[in-house]
């Protein structure tokens, strides 16, 4: 990967607030590289271009990781924080949730075997001990989280009916969407709130995004 890359990921984490060591720039740079190499075999993502990975794919998930860290900072410390990615396909934003916030451990669940291998691989490449590859379907997993992620996986009542019983108590659902999903918000049955939508603004990238914070209703 290009300098030029590294700088225009350096400009983007600092246009978003993002506060990173050299480690986890080195890092994100380093899984871009092992992403574009195993998706010319995988086909873990139809973005080909390395330009459009950075913009489409790193810097996108990258928009979420303040909004994340700010609601992990106001959880009462001791144990670490758990957070499954659903449907996390190439590892996004799984893996760079686990890059940016170290103290968390994610674990990224997909139903394809090759693309939770390449989380495995993702995670020994980078030597990252909080990244975990999980193939399985959601539905099917018995392990409690306190956050449950997705990212352009299925519609909100989808995702929500399938990872509901991975919620452990006080747990949240952190759902990246392009526009604000009013109909999708509308569909949602009574048990579920949303508490917040956030807009982000995602730097190189002209489009719409936003994150829909949501928790179950007791």
């Amino acid at each position: 990967m290009s300098e030029a890359m590294l700088n225009q990921l350096r400009e983007g984490a600092q246009t978003l607030g993002l506060k990173l060591s050299e480690q986890q720039f080195s890092q994100l740079m380093e899984f871009l590289s092992v992403l574009q190499k195993w998706n010319k075999v995988y086909n873990l993502t139809s973005v080909r271009d390395p330009q459009e990975m950075l913009t489409h794919h790193l810097l996108d998930s990258l928009a979420a990781v303040l909004p994340l860290q700010k609601h992990l900072a106001n959880l009462p410390q001791g144990q670490r924080e758990k957070l499954l990615d659903v449907g996390s396909g190439g590892g996004l934003p799984g893996v760079v949730f686990a890059i940016c916030c170290p103290q968390l451990d994610v674990s990224c669940v997909d139903t394809v075997a090759k693309k939770a291998a390449f989380i495995s691989q993702a995670a020994a490449t980078l030597k990252l001990s909080n990244l975990h590859g999980i193939h399985a379907r959601v539905e099917t997993l018995t392990d409690k989280y306190d956050v449950v992620s997705c990212r352009a996986f299925a519609s909100l009542v989808d995702f929500t009916t399938w990872s509901r019983a991975t919620l452990a108590d006080h747990a949240i659902w952190f759902a990246m969407k392009g526009k604000h999903p009013h109909d999708e918000i509308a569909a949602l049955s009574d048990d579920v709130t949303v508490f917040h939508v956030e807009q982000l603004q995602v730097p190189a990238l002209d489009a719409d995004r936003c994150i829909v914070w949501m928790r179950p209703v007791p």
